[in-house]
């Protein structure tokens, strides 16, 4: 089976260092530019194929690109963490289609930071593997696998424990994506939710004239909590403040100190 992989951050080169020893060709690499990506350089070495190989994937509209990609003849489009929109080209291109490992429990949080939606929206949270469409995670499911939000969790917690399941997950249903059958199923797209970049920005900002429910304002501090990133913030004379949450567990063993 040959394999177009596009991949951006470290659970794509993770994923594609696992899939170097599985009986597969990998026919191409997309990536994205080394200004608005992760492991780049590194998906390109751990690939070992030739420049001629290797995508741009804020090219991927180009037609010499497509052409390019065309002459590869994929079986399979791989997408992990990838974030640009394929053109229909590329999506009708591979016989067994294209499909992506996305960190929300769809049909819910599609689209952008499903690690924040899933708190600020109190929506579950999860992992899913599915068949790529016009849409933005709108297409048929493969398999899911819903992860626990824990009252201590922030963005940046929620987003490791995420990963992970979307490394565990895309492991145990890769015996079905090899053999080429893997079930699946139609999403409702009438239900669930589907977020965009701007909806961040619009509770990134911190009203302090307005009211907020206590939960609800605890619940944008911690889903925005995703240290060395920048996230909510107040205005004070003209300028950001920015806010972190650190949350911790009552520990049952501790003593209660008096008078404070």
């Amino acid at each position: 089976m040959r394999v177009l992989y596009a991949g951006n951050g470290p659970l794509a080169l993770k994923i594609l260092s696992w899939l170097s020893d599985q009986p597969i060709q990998l026919a191409g690499l997309v990536i994205h530019p080394e200004d608005r990506g992760l492991n780049a350089e590194e998906l390109v070495r751990q690939s070992c194929l030739p420049d001629d190989a290797v995508f741009q994937g804020d090219r991927m509209r180009d037609p010499e690109t497509t052409s390019r990609i065309g002459a590869l003849k994929p079986d399979l489009l791989l997408s992990i963490h990838f974030g640009y929109i394929l053109p229909d080209i590329i999506l009708d291109l591979p016989p067994q289609g294209c499909v992506n490992l996305h960190p929300g429990y769809l049909p819910y949080t599609r689209g952008t930071y499903p690690n924040v939606w899933s708190i600020v929206d109190d929506t579950p949270a999860g992992v899913t593997l599915h068949y790529m469409d016009r849409g933005i995670d709108t297409g048929d499911l493969i398999a899911r696998r819903e992860v626990e939000i824990l009252p201590t969790d922030t963005g940046h917690s929620l987003y490791d424990r995420l990963q992970k399941a979307e490394f565990e997950l895309f492991l145990d249903t890769w015996p079905q994506l090899l053999g080429g059958q893997p079930p699946r199923s139609p999403q409702n797209t009438e239900e669930g939710s589907q977020h965009r970049k701007r909806d961040v920005d619009r509770i990134d900002c911190i009203d302090l004239d307005d009211t907020y429910r206590a939960g609800d304002l605890i619940d944008i501090l911690r889903a925005r909590t995703f240290p060395p990133y920048k996230g909510a913030y107040f205005l004070h004379e003209g300028r950001r403040i920015y806010l972190r949450l650190e949350l911790a567990e009552e520990d049952s063993d501790e003593p209660e100190e008096n008078g404070q």
